[in-house]
């Protein structure tokens, strides 16, 4: 079949879980046999017109000019480039900037869309931009033929909000065995002695919070802050803590080796994500089999269940910080959550999932 991947930034991945997911599936589905296509901002580092077999076509991306403006000319320009390559499938990751332009979606191509999560509630949005978010999710619904929600909690919303249907098919991660410990040490970081989190800089992964909860613990360890802070909330974040010493912004890394590497050598890894779906961020600390702090929301218990620790609060990261010691149980959690990796969250399942429900939804559409 002729799939197309549409919504994200491009591959390989340079930014974040649905670039992550274009790539591993992009790739997956080609080595299945299918010609895949998947469309990259014309200012991605990946020029090359191939990656390991999948087609790029490069699009005009206005966002380093008009800021997130800039994103729905880009989406525009890839539907228009789509509707001149006979897909039979075009399978689109998110609608915040695509759905509007719904009814110049391909004719006679089946439209698939991973509804991510709830995009209306991010903190860095004003009220009339979560309002145009809930717009955008309705025009994605109406213009989609078929959905995929990547959690329990996405699937219930749409069958009880919109009467539909979703295919539940969360993200994988890689079970990493080789690590690069030498990065540790450039950030004088000690097997052990330190905690982390890793996050896009925004107010609704609770990254404030959990700072505060560690700042005003007594602990002599350090916390590792693994993202990108160059926007106003992450400059914010690091003008707030920098005068506590103890906490380390390490900034973007995406080489995969070394952010497994720092999470397999931490105690405790808080994850602090409210309103994505699965989060890939979770899934790949389960795959590195640390010890998990996460928010207390219906996305992040429907993943752990048990297995993990849970906060509402600064207080409450400040008690885990200061009492949670490593003993058989903790272990027994990590060990959960690895085999769940193994068993439910690997990637070669999930591209399996994607594939069946493609093929099935392609059947069904031209019955």
């Amino acid at each position: 079949m002729k799939i197309g991947i549409i919504g994200t930034r491009g591959i390989p991945n340079e930014y974040g879980g649905f670039e992550q997911l274009a790539e591993k599936l992009s790739v997956g589905l080609f080595e299945k046999g299918h010609e895949v296509i998947v469309y990259n901002s014309h200012k991605h580092s990946y020029q090359q017109k191939k990656f390991n077999g999948v087609d790029i076509v490069h699009c005009y991306d206005a966002e380093h000019v008009l800021g997130t403006a800039g994103q729905f000319i880009y989406d525009f320009n890839c539907v228009m480039d789509a509707r001149k390559r006979n897909f039979d499938v075009l399978l689109f990751l998110g609608y915040t900037s695509s759905s509007v332009w719904g009814m110049l979606y391909p004719k006679n191509t089946v439209i698939i869309s991973n509804m991510d999560g709830f995009e209306w509630k991010r903190g860095k949005y004003s009220k009339p931009v979560r309002h145009f978010l809930k717009y955008a999710e309705k025009l994605a619904v109406k213009y989609s033929h078929y959905f995929i929600s990547d959690s329990i909690g996405m699937h219930s919303y749409i069958k009880s909000k919109y009467s539909k249907q979703s295919a539940y098919i969360a993200y994988g991660a890689e079970i990493l065995e080789n690590q690069k410990e030498e990065f540790l040490s450039e950030l004088s970081l000690s097997k052990r002695e330190y905690f982390m989190l890793m996050a896009r800089m925004e107010p609704e992964n609770n990254i404030e919070m959990i700072l505060d909860g560690f700042h005003e613990s007594a602990s002599d360890k350090k916390f590792v802050v693994v993202g990108n802070t160059n926007n106003k909330f992450g400059k914010k974040i690091v003008k707030k803590f920098e005068e506590d010493k103890r906490i380390v912004f390490a900034g973007a890394i995406y080489d995969n080796q070394i952010t497994h590497s720092l999470k397999f050598n931490c105690p405790m890894y808080f994850h602090g994500h409210t309103v994505g779906g699965t989060n890939p961020s979770l899934i790949e600390a389960m795959a590195s089999q640390v010890l998990i702090a996460a928010h207390d929301n219906t996305f992040n218990r429907s993943v752990l269940n048990g297995n993990g620790y849970y906060f509402n609060s600064a207080k409450d990261v400040k008690q885990l910080i200061e009492s949670v010691q490593p003993t058989v149980k903790e272990e027994k959690m990590t060990l959960n959550n690895f085999m769940k990796i193994k068993n439910v969250y690997n990637w070669p399942l999930i591209i399996e999932q994607y594939e069946k429900f493609i093929l099935s939804c392609h059947s069904d559409y031209t019955k």
